[in-house]
Formats: C-alpha cells, structure tokens, sequence
C-alpha cells in the first residue's frame, strides 16, 4: 500500500511538473499551428468555466461509433478526436469537470445537420460547439458542390447556435482529404481535392463573422503528409487512422488554447 501510495504522489509530482512546462511554454495568440510539428502538448490549457459542455458535431470523421446509449460511459464519446481531448482535458484540467458530447453522425452532409439541429445542438445548450463537416458534400457532388446552399446551410445553424446563446464559444475546422487508400489515384484525388477547396474559404468566411476558432486541417494534413506518407494519417483518404485523430485533437487544442488560454 506505501508502495501505492509513493507512486501515486510521484505520478501527480510528475503531473505538476508538467503543467508548468505547459504553462511556460506558452504560444502567443494569432501564431499559425504548425501541423505535426506542434510539439505534444506544449501550450496553455483552455480557460472553460467550471463545468462546460463541449459539443462536437460532424459526420463520420467525429462520429467513430460513439455509443447512443450515454449512460455506458466506457463508449459514449466513441474513438475519434472526441475522445483524445476528453482525455487529454480530463487528466490535465479535472477541477473543471468539463461535460463532452460527440453528435458527429457518420455520412451526414451540412444539410442534414441542418435538419437535426435543434436536438443535436440547440437543446442540449453547449458552452462551446465544434463542427468538422464537408467531406460527405464533395463525395456526393464531385462534379460540383452547390457551395451557396452550403454556406447558406452553414450559416443557418451558426446563426441559430449563437442566437441560443450569444456567449456560445465556437469552432469551425476545414474538410480535408489526402492522396491515400481509394484517392490515391491522382484523376480521384483531384475531383475530391478541387470541391474541398470550394469549401473551405466558406469555413474561414464564416469563422471570421462569427468569431470562431478556425482550425485549418486541410493545411495540418498537408504538411503532416509532406513528413511522412499520406497512408499514414487517413487511410482512405478521408478518414484518419489514429495518429490522423491524434494530429486533429493537437492542433485543435492548440488553436482554441490560443483563443481562450490560461493567463
């Protein structure tokens, strides 16, 4: 039991130590994430009030099987990104007693969280929301995605969130897709490349008018993918294994620590 104990108050020493790492090695605000170069976990924690409800929302890429049945606590959030930060936050910042919920439903287009946003988003009243949508768009309309209605769809359920709540913390992170598994082939990967980036001046658009943390992914695989191959984040192209989960979370804690960091 002293033996328990000993290691116990050495692991929690060790915990401290590295938070004031974290602490002092803080990144100005406004500075650019630098994909996979982003050094572990080496910024400021996010200042959440107690208590705060964080919603992710998106398709399959968020989603990762989260269990619909929240009270089995050991599969509600799933395996994707979600998880990674609850961890993360939850080992880090357990004072807060942060309340995460995963919403992402595997193929669904802005559209159709257009459709279910009332019970996915505006009634359970998040502190901060955080959406990753698009891909599902290009893959249904690779000759061309109707990018007005996608906004238009866009904007609806932002405008809808913060008139829920105008303190409403929000992030928007760009679709992203990579020359790997069924987009290896450089005439498929051009067709999914080219509407993706039709899209993603309407994520920044948007994160701009809104106030919102823009996590740029697209540009975070991109150079991830220059380090090593594409194969090694999304295997499909689309869809990350888990070190491309694990990219997502670090640059979205990032970015959002940047915006509502610690002093």
């Amino acid at each position: 039991m002293n033996d328990r104990r000993n290691f116990l108050r050495s692991g929690l020493a060790l915990a401290s130590l590295a938070n004031l790492t974290v602490f002092a090695s803080a990144r100005e605000p406004g500075a650019t994430a630098r994909s996979s170069a982003a050094e572990g976990y080496g910024y400021r924690l996010p200042a959440f009030k107690h208590g705060s409800r964080l919603l992710f929302q998106g398709d399959s890429i968020t989603d990762m099987k989260w269990g619909r049945n929240q009270k089995d606590r050991n599969h509600y959030l799933g395996h994707s990104y979600v998880f990674l930060l609850a961890a993360r936050l939850g080992v880090d910042m357990p004072e807060a007693e942060l309340d995460f919920y995963n919403r992402g439903i595997s193929g669904h287009k802005v559209g159709d969280l257009r459709d279910r946003w009332l019970a996915d988003a505006i009634d359970m009243k998040p502190d901060l929301l955080s959406i990753l949508i698009g891909v599902n768009d290009v893959g249904r309309n690779l000759d061309g995605v109707d990018v007005d209605k996608w906004e238009t769809d866009y904007r609806f359920i932002l405008n809808a969130s913060r008139k829920a709540n105008p303190e409403l913390k929000l992030v928007l992170l760009d679709p992203f897709v990579l020359p790997s598994g069924r987009l290896a082939q450089e005439a498929m990967f051009k067709k999914w490349r080219d509407q993706v980036e039709r899209l993603i001046p309407i994520v920044g658009r948007l994160a701009e008018e809104f106030d919102a943390v823009h996590v740029k992914t697209q540009d975070v695989f991109d150079a991830a993918a220059e380090k090593v191959s594409p194969e090694h984040w999304l295997w499909d192209g689309v869809h990350p294994l888990p070190q491309g989960h694990e990219l997502i979370a670090r640059n979205w804690l990032y970015e959002v620590s940047a915006r509502w960091g610690t002093a």
